[in-house]
């Protein structure tokens, strides 16, 4: 895009194929979202996601103006003040993840499966289903398996780690029931105008009402203590110890995690060879500190446990 850098100033950009450029307008901003690969998901599905929220009390960014044939879209601006540089600081950070959970509790009572986008089309929410879960974490395989493995071993290596998944799989006990950001971490969620706004919510789906949760406790993006971990997964479990069974709840949260962290690994490592942004590849060695904390001590996960530690050294698992 040939824009004026006086008014168009261009920010940093996540892991997709978004372009995000800040407009200046008198005293107000708002953000330029331009995207000419996936368009489709990243500009007319993020509307219609962001619609549902904003129809639901959910602070989200709103459309401004949008030109789908020129690639791009233009939102409300959130500011660059996010939870995760809220937390950082190391301050309340109890109570900062006390409001994201009153926030996402809200975010998974939300009932409407269809909306319009922009273009005035249906959209209807997809289902989060075993399948689309499976190829999620076969990114690990496809990407950083190849990468760390003797090429003579991949194919028998995946066809084990393609059983261990399977298996997980079939252990869920939660219905698909339930709105699921998918990608809910305290980097896509922005304090503004004393409140928190969530952004990046595409990739929406109807799914497990434990994905989101695991998606935020065992954030790839920042360490917290074990103790802080217990404290946000126990406040939850007591604001919803009526509508959930504790028991089917932790065992899908620990598979939802190991599932999740296995996929961001196969992201992060074909992030840096197909598309050249390596700075992602820093974050792998905590993902598998983040497997290890749930695999190690449930007996669900012992033929994983084996099949990864028989193949993957702990030196190989720090290697950036």
């Amino acid at each position: 895009m040939n824009l004026d850098k006086k008014i168009f100033k261009k920010i940093k950009g996540d892991a997709s194929f978004r372009v995000f450029f800040r407009k200046k307008s008198r005293e107000k901003t708002s953000i330029i979202v331009y995207a000419k690969k996936e368009k489709k998901k990243n500009l007319l599905i993020y509307d219609a996601i962001n619609k549902i929220l904003i129809k639901n009390g959910i602070r989200a960014p709103k459309i401004l103006c949008n030109n789908y044939k020129q690639n791009f879209i233009e939102i409300e601006d959130f500011g660059n003040f996010s939870i995760y540089s809220n937390l950082k600081r190391k301050k309340n950070q109890s109570k900062l993840f006390k409001n994201v959970i009153f926030l996402l509790k809200k975010i998974q009572k939300i009932k409407e499966k269809k909306i319009k986008n922009f273009q005035s089309k249906n959209y209807i929410l997809p289902l989060y289903s075993k399948k689309v879960l499976f190829n999620e974490a076969k990114l690990f395989m496809q990407w950083y398996v190849p990468k760390k493995i003797n090429k003579k071993k991949v194919t028998k290596l995946n066809k084990k780690l393609s059983n261990e998944i399977n298996y997980l799989l079939s252990k869920l006990k939660l219905k698909n029931d339930t709105f699921v950001h998918r990608d809910f971490h305290v980097s896509n969620l922005m304090i503004s105008k004393n409140k928190i706004g969530v952004i990046d919510s595409q990739d929406a789906v109807i799914g497990n009402k434990a994905y989101d949760l695991a998606s935020l406790i065992d954030d790839v993006r920042i360490k917290t203590s074990k103790k802080i971990k217990n404290s946000v997964y126990n406040f939850y479990i007591d604001l919803n110890k009526n509508k959930i069974n504790k028991n089917y709840f932790k065992n899908d949260f620990e598979i939802l995690s190991v599932l999740r962290n296995l996929k961001i690994i196969g992201i992060f490592t074909r992030l840096a060879i197909r598309d050249n942004k390596k700075k992602y590849l820093k974050m792998i060695p905590h993902a598998w500190e983040l497997i290890e904390s749930r695999i190690n001590n449930n007996i669900i996960f012992y033929n994983l446990k084996n099949c990864l530690d028989n193949n993957f050294t702990k030196k190989c698992r720090m290697k950036k």
